[in-house]
Order: C-alpha cells, then structure tokens, then sequence
C-alpha cells in the first residue's frame, strides 16, 4: 500500500520527523502522540501538501515524488480545522472535487444527505460554523475512489450523531472497497467498528508501529 523510504521532514535546522522505511499495509490505522509531536506534519506530507526528503510510494508503482498528480488522486485528506475559500460556496468546493477526483456521478450525495448539509451548501463558506466545515471536508475526503484516506482528529467539533454517520462512513469505506484509513486522534478509537485499528506512534522525531 504507502512505502515511505528514507523520509526526512525538517522546519529550517530543525528535524520533526526521520523515518528510513516504514510499509503501511490496507487496513485502519489510529495515528497517536502527543501535541506537538509531528501527527499533522506526517499526514500533510503524505497527502503531498508539505515538501520532504525522501520518497513515499503507492502500491509499490506510483511515487509521490514522480507522479504527484496519480498519486494525490488516490490518497484524500481531511484537515483538523480546514480552511476553504469563504467566497466559495460548499456545493462549489464539492463540485471541483468531484471534477479533481473523477468521483461517480451523484457520490456526493450520499454523504450529503446522510449528514443532512442540503440547507447549507448554497451558502458562502465564510458563513459555516466550525462543524458545518468539519463535515464540508470530510465529505470531500469521501470523494472519488481514493486506495486511502487521511483524516486529521476528525473526532473534534463533530456533535455525537455526527459522529456515529463518520464511524459508519469510515466502516463501509473499508469494508466494501477495501480503503486504506489513518486517523489521528487525541483519545482512541473507541467504536466497535474501528476495534482492530492498528496503532502508529508518532514520538518526536519518529513514526513506527509500538511493540
């Protein structure tokens, strides 16, 4: 699935996270570690936001560094807090996405209307609260058909039922087209569908699976 090799991420002198070679195989997977520890830094790179020495490779054939376009086709992301173009409406985000993802026609919806966003998307973006912007990207994360998906603490400004519709997401996403999941969380996964997520700690300066 991801290979990262000889992955180096620095902030000027400063070295946030080394890691010589880590296979990440299908599966789920809760990203853990303190604040501050390098749990966003490692996403975003993976996603292909932030520069890297190094390289990380999808299914052994398509590299970040070579083919960045194949590549961010197939792995989505969700910030923590995610900013968007507040002149944009959320049907207009939703509709470039779909276009950038070659998503199926009409995916969207399912993921609209179970978290009951139709009364909203006609609006600006700059008028969303904090969980109506939460929900707008994770939508967009579900879009297309990504090999894996990239949620930075989706749990936070997400109300309880909210909740229980991204867990159920997240479960038929992994089970039905076999979708790759890593979520970082300050507490653990705590539903029964996500009971076998295998654990990534991030420590300092390091990413590795804990004994």
């Amino acid at each position: 699935m991801l290979h990262i090799i000889n992955f180096r991420k620095s902030y000027g002198d400063i070295s946030v996270l080394a890691i010589d070679e880590l296979r990440i195989t299908p599966g789920l997977y809760w990203i853990n570690g303190i604040n501050g520890s390098g749990k966003s830094t490692f996403l975003k790179t993976l996603a292909g936001i932030l520069s890297f020495d190094g390289d990380i490779t999808l299914d052994e054939s398509i590299s970040l560094k070579k083919q960045s376009v194949a590549y961010r086709r197939f792995i989505n992301f969700a910030e923590a807090e995610p900013l968007f173009p507040e002149f944009l409406t959320g049907w207009e985000m939703i509709n470039l996405f779909t276009s950038a993802k070659g998503a199926p026609a009409g995916q969207e919806q399912y993921y609209i209307e179970s978290m009951q966003m139709q009364r909203y998307l006609h609006q600006p973006i700059r008028t969303y609260s904090s969980g109506m912007l939460k929900k707008l990207s994770l939508v967009l994360a579900f879009i297309g058909q990504p090999r894996v998906i990239l949620l930075d603490e989706p749990l936070i400004t997400m109300d309880k039922d909210s909740l229980e519709i991204l867990y159920q997401w997240i479960s038929e996403k992994h089970e039905q087209e076999g979708t790759c999941f890593l979520l970082s969380s300050h507490q653990a996964l705590a539903d029964d569908r996500l009971s076998n997520a295998r654990e990534l700690l991030v420590a300092g300066q390091t990413v590795s699976f804990p004994d």
